[in-house]
């Protein structure tokens, strides 16, 4: 019985002990493990703790110096003119209307003015008038010239008769005195002449002058064109500046019966057009004279016209700042009308071009826009980040944000042109987190940002 007893509590402890060492084993597979990992995570969260945070980043350019800029403008007529009359009277006939085409000299409407017309009448008498009293003068100086002869001759006979004592030197006197009254008197028939001469003179160009004012009683165009304006009726009384006495409409661009004050008519020419442009002064220095534009307008799509530019104002207006251009474009067709709303395309050499940068890594904020600008680190920085166990591999991509205020330009999508605040070479930050503050040390990441030139270049195209 003993012996069964010790058997037994020998396999007892055996099984015991293969028991614990399959705990123990167990144990053991489960912490190691879960000990290496606790381990790697403490290092890597150690290693995170110290290694600055990767952001993207984009080296800053120079944009393009050939680009296109695109900017609105007004068609305007090459000439237009507001035709006014310079008689007063009433309308008595009207020969055109606004869209008809008109030659040079054309006859458009006639003024019914009866005061004027006898005025001139009144001054063609008066000119006849004149005439006959210059008549009478001439004739009366011809009759004193010849009593002046007469006296002289008279004077100089009795000359040698009161040398001889033929006559007393009382009648030699008498004759003396006679021809030197008839000779005053011709220079005085003369200057009588002179002043009726000088009045038919004035009575003439009183008459040329309503001749020229009844002239206008016909009103004319003054150049080949179309009519874009009528403002007045038959049967309006028109006053001597051209302006129609009686009821304004409010709205004088607005279709009506009723007639417009101001000007009579206005005529175009639309043969050739010219659009004004207000530039502004980032591109004033690349615009010249003859350099090629293209205009288009929107009711007109894929379509474009060439223009050129004509003349600039050589000044900049001071208080919008811009540069008032003329592009003058062909219309042979007059698919192009004045008034219309159009874009103009220019193609500008740029001396100086601005930078470019992403547009994602603009920051606007209330008190202006920046971008944050990657520096290198100083000496100082990369031996404490040394110290501290940063990788030598990460140094090398580090960099301090420095947040510079910048004046952007113009905005291509997904590239934007900054006019001052950067320099050649810099790196700037691409959409910027919360990570990236003013003096924060930041990592850039391995794979750069796309060239922003290259985008502007393909947009600008």
């Amino acid at each position: 019985m003993s012996g069964r007893s010790g058997s037994s509590h020998k396999r007892l402890i055996i099984g015991a002990l293969l028991l614990g060492g399959l705990v123990a084993a167990a144990l053991l597979a489960g912490y190691l493990p879960r000990r290496s990992t606790t381990r790697q995570l403490d290092s890597a969260a150690a290693k995170r703790k110290i290694t600055p945070p990767i952001v993207n980043a984009a080296k800053v350019t120079r944009a393009p110096n050939l680009t296109d800029v695109s900017f609105p403008g007004n068609i305007t007529p090459i000439t237009e003119a507001y035709v006014f009359a310079r008689a007063t009277g009433y309308l008595k006939r009207r020969y055109v209307d606004i869209g008809d085409r008109v030659s040079t000299g054309q006859l458009l409407a006639e003024i019914d003015a009866p005061d004027l017309d006898q005025q001139v009448t009144y001054a063609q008498a008066a000119l006849s008038q004149a005439e006959g009293q210059l008549g009478q003068t001439e004739a009366t100086l011809q009759q004193l010239t010849a009593t002046r002869d007469l006296a002289a001759i008279t004077w100089e006979r009795y000359q040698v008769l009161t040398k001889t004592g033929a006559v007393s030197r009382q009648a030699g006197d008498t004759q003396f005195t006679a021809a030197k009254t008839a000779d005053a008197n011709v220079i005085a028939g003369e200057k009588n002449v002179v002043a009726a001469r000088d009045f038919v003179h004035a009575s003439k160009a009183t008459l040329d002058r309503l001749i020229t004012l009844q002239a206008y009683e016909k009103i004319t165009s003054p150049f080949a064109g179309v009519v874009t304006a009528r403002n007045v009726d038959v049967g309006a009384l028109i006053s001597a500046l051209g302006a129609p006495q009686g009821p304004n409409r409010p709205n004088p661009a607005a279709p009506s019966d009723v007639p417009s004050s101001g000007a009579i008519f206005r005529v175009a020419q639309i043969g050739r057009l010219r659009v004004l442009v207000s530039l502004p002064q980032t591109e004033a220095a690349g615009i010249h004279v003859g350099q090629q534009a293209g205009v288009s307008v929107e009711e007109l799509p894929n379509r474009q016209f060439p223009g050129q530019i004509t003349r600039t104002s050589n000044s900049l207006d001071a208080a919008s700042r811009t540069l008032l251009t003329e592009v003058q474009v062909a219309n042979p067709t007059g698919v192009l009308l004045p008034g219309m709303y159009t874009t103009v395309r220019f193609a500008t050499n740029r001396a100086v071009p601005p930078f470019l940068v992403p547009d994602a890594s603009l920051v606007v904020e209330a008190n202006g826009t920046s971008l944050a600008v990657l520096q290198p680190l100083s000496q100082a920085e990369l031996q404490k980040a040394a110290s501290e166990g940063v990788d030598q591999s990460v140094l090398a991509r580090s960099r301090i944000v420095h947040f510079q205020k910048v004046q952007p330009g113009r905005d291509y999508g997904t590239t934007l042109e900054i006019l001052n605040g950067l320099q050649d070479g810099q790196d700037v930050v691409v959409d910027p987190g919360d990570a990236v503050k003013e003096g924060a040390i930041v990592q850039m990441a391995n794979t750069p940002a796309e060239s922003p030139s290259k985008q502007a270049q393909g947009t600008s195209k």
